[in-house]
């Protein structure tokens, strides 16, 4: 949905995300969509108030150094578990498009790799977003992308496909690390 114009695409960390999300999305003059995979929330506390988002404006979580993730979606809780391991810094991008150019400079200039990480097919994601963002704007970076591989997934529960797809906090601690020694 990135190549359709105007559109605002967002991707809540938790259920009160998306909850103000859809707010956000009913605000919004213009087409936009809300990607929250199938399954539980983490149990976050939903507020009752209404509040629409900033567009395009994502969250620092968490102060690292050398390593940024960039998080798109209910895969923050992992990105922070991973970042614990490595001191990295977090930051909720909260959207795929627009995508919080300022905050992707602001990480790619302090840090040496950054890495996105999505519940989401690699190809054509927000991480795709991130690196055409940054060779738009010049600014070469290695960037690692954690998300969905080209291929069907079979069925079972979140916990097993994050464990299995390297999805889960020892998965992406695990991927930043091998990317690390190549």
């Amino acid at each position: 949905m990135r190549c359709i114009p105007n559109m605002v695409i967002m991707a809540p960390s938790d259920e009160n995300e998306c909850r103000q999300m859809l707010y956000t999305g009913h605000t919004h003059k213009g087409p936009s969509a809300v990607r929250y995979p199938r399954g539980t929330g983490c149990g976050a506390t939903v507020e009752k108030a209404m509040t629409a988002f900033p567009l395009g404006k994502g969250v620092v979580r968490r102060e690292g150094e050398k390593i940024a993730i960039l998080n798109f979606g209910t895969t923050l809780p992992y990105a922070l578990e991973a970042a614990e391991a490595l001191n990295a810094t977090v930051a909720d991008m909260r959207f795929v498009k627009p995508l919080d150019e300022s905050l992707i400079s602001q990480l790619a200039a302090s840090h040496d790799v950054l890495v996105t990480v999505e519940e989401n097919a690699i190809a054509g994601g927000a991480g795709s977003g991130v690196i055409e963002y940054l060779m738009k704007s010049r600014q070469v970076k290695p960037v690692l992308q954690i998300g969905l591989p080209d291929k069907f997934i079979h069925q079972g529960s979140q916990q097993e496909l994050h464990a299995e797809l390297e999805l889960d906090g020892k998965g992406i601690e695990a991927q930043i690390r091998r990317y690390l020694q190549a």
